[in-house]
């Protein structure tokens, strides 16, 4: 399935033989082997044509921290958690 790696992909989980892959232009995901992937891949990165982009990798993080600040609901005041 090295369809799969083509264009910008975000590694979802890791196994000891397989990695499950989002493709972001779509949101689906998929399975690959392992091997597939750059050695140094982690879960959350992204991967563009096989190789580990570190800057798109960190405009992600950046994107879902926004995104869940956003969506945050404030604590009222007296109230503990």
């Amino acid at each position: 399935m090295a369809g799969c790696l083509v264009g910008m992909v975000q590694v979802e989980l890791l196994e000891d033989t397989r990695a499950q892959v989002v493709r972001l232009e779509t949101g689906r995901a998929c399975t690959v082997e392992r091997a597939e992937l750059p050695v140094d891949a982690r879960e959350g990165d992204v991967v563009v044509d096989g190789r580990r982009e570190p800057d798109a990798t960190a405009l992600r993080v950046l994107e879902v921290a926004l995104k869940r600040a956003r969506l945050a609901a404030p604590v009222p005041p007296g109230l503990e958690l």
